[in-house]
């Protein structure tokens, strides 16, 4: 007799995380149990998002995280590389065991732009770099979960 594979209990499932460091903030997005759609948290400070992060690894609610990688048009690593490269170098070593994937955020803070102008939102909302960042996040993390 065959024995089947058992199916995962859905609280087994764990939460994919979208991260798109800024120089001042940090938009986070997560994904729903099933990891196929993403959603923006919200903007928090370097120190607040490893300390968010780290919070949900020990619940046991993520698995990795996704960071945008910034590069250039070209592909070309900057000082924008270096923050990223320090920011995961600080979740690393706060969070032992995450696993962190790093990924070409190239446009994603223009397409949440352009997200948000769509939605309708006021002028106001359109440019608080806040809600860009989350969103940013967000469609960084969806395109990843897409390709998956």
């Amino acid at each position: 007799m065959v024995s089947l594979p058992q199916k995962k209990q859905l609280n087994d499932i764990k939460r994919v995380y979208g991260v798109d460091v800024g120089l001042k903030k940090v938009g986070l997005a997560q994904s729903d149990k099933l990891a196929i759609i993403a959603s923006p948290i919200g903007t928090y400070s370097q120190s607040e998002a490893i300390e968010r992060i780290k919070t949900a690894v020990v619940q046991g609610e993520i698995r990795k995280a996704v960071v945008g990688w910034p590069v250039s048009l070209k592909g070309d690593e900057g000082k924008s590389t270096e923050m990223v490269t320090s920011f995961i170098g600080s979740l690393k070593k706060k969070v032992p065991g995450i696993e962190v994937i790093k990924l070409d955020e190239r446009f994603t803070s223009k397409v949440a732009q352009q997200y948000i102008l769509e939605s309708g939102a006021k002028k106001k909302k359109r440019q608080d770099k806040k809600i860009i960042d989350a969103v940013a996040a967000a469609i960084l993390l969806q395109n990843y979960l897409d390709n998956q």
